[in-house]
């Protein structure tokens, strides 16, 4: 079965949720038997020569690096490949690209849609911004052979919205780590083990990262702070955060992967996740496959996941979420998520589900 995906930045990587999202499956779909080609934007590839990744082909089409129109532009001239190569299978995430959904099927592409929650209800978007994207959503609910969504949460908003009831749910994944011995990365950052509380995500407003920090500066503790990631774009925002980190002695990290992520899990005291928007967030699921105790803000993507009560603070509530940090690093973590990602987060059942899904569109 020859598949294409769109509306990833790329693969291998490369900070966001989606990408994780793609990085994970599609090399299992390739091990399931799908003939599997991933575009990726060139302003985030850092070597072009890379064509193929874990099975799964590379093709760079080039975009400007522009967050108000590189999406769209890259979805567009993606399509048009798609066109050429008449894949089974044209595979578009998240609601931006969704856009392009109408053309593809004009074009005589059979499509999946990926929806990885309503974008539109980021702080950075515009009001131009936002009616863009709930567009993509719209035409990319009805015009869709197949719409998978990641959580109940956005099925419930299609249901309504679109009276679209076939959607698909299949969760986000994550993989059960092998946590690392080794410190030799955490002790260049002046860390100790299990005497710091880590976020992390992109340096964007809706991830509430500026709320932990103000939380944090109202405790009294030895115990660090640690942001891991940055700004795929930098704003004032971004560059706003970072100096507040600075000045308050947060340890930036700038985005990281592998071993050096890995240590960084393995030996973090707390995980606290401030967001206002998240679709279902991998990051949480790799703190829980930690066994990390955890702190989340209470949005519904993150009331799905079903923590206990102590895990959730009241979401932009600075002075709750401080108290609740104080709890946390006061408390002992008992916890033992590692059952729950077996069961229902698990990426070797995701991708069967996503190739039988595949095989029916094809069939029908």
């Amino acid at each position: 079965m020859k598949v294409i995906v769109l509306g990833t930045r790329g693969i291998p990587n490369i900070q966001g949720g989606v990408e994780t999202h793609c990085q994970e499956l599609y090399p299992r779909l390739s091990e399931l038997g799908c003939d599997v080609t991933l575009i990726t934007r060139t302003s985030y590839i850092k070597d072009l020569s890379i064509r193929e990744y874990k099975g799964v082909k590379l093709k760079h089409i080039f975009t400007p690096k522009k967050k108000s129109f590189e999406a769209i532009i890259h979805t567009f001239l993606g399509v048009l490949y798609a066109r050429i190569k008449s894949p089974d299978i044209l595979h578009i995430h998240a609601i931006g690209p969704s856009l392009m959904v109408p053309l593809a099927r004009v074009l005589g592409l059979k499509v999946v849609v990926t929806n990885h929650g309503p974008d539109y209800d980021r702080q950075k978007w515009g009001k131009v911004a936002k009616n863009i994207l709930l567009l993509g959503e719209k035409l990319g609910t009805q015009y869709a052979n197949k719409v998978i969504v990641i959580s109940d949460v956005i099925n419930k908003i299609l249901q309504n919205k679109y009276r679209r009831m076939d959607c698909k749910l299949i969760y986000n994944g994550v993989n059960l780590p092998k946590k690392s011995i080794s410190t030799e990365y955490i002790k260049s950052l002046g860390l100790e083990k299990n005497r710091y509380i880590i976020a992390v995500g992109r340096f964007v407003e809706e991830k509430g990262f500026h709320d932990l920090i103000k939380a944090y500066k109202m405790i009294d503790t030895n115990i660090k702070l640690v942001l891991v990631g940055d700004a795929d774009h930098e704003d004032k925002y971004s560059l706003n955060l970072k100096k507040i980190a600075k000045e308050s002695g947060v340890v930036l990290t700038g985005f990281i992967r592998e071993e050096k992520l890995n240590q960084i899990f393995s030996h973090a005291r707390l995980f606290v996740m401030p967001s206002y928007h998240e679709g279902l967030p991998i990051a949480l699921l790799e703190a829980m496959s930690y066994n990390l105790d955890v702190l989340v803000s209470d949005i519904p993507a993150n009331l799905e996941v079903e923590l206990d009560k102590e895990d959730y603070f009241h979401v932009g509530e600075i002075l709750d979420l401080s108290n609740n940090l104080k709890n946390k690093l006061n408390s002992e973590n008992k916890n033992n998520f590692q059952i729950i990602i077996k069961q229902k987060y698990n990426w070797n059942l995701i991708s069967e589900d996503v190739f039988k899904l595949y095989k029916k569109v094809k069939r029908a």
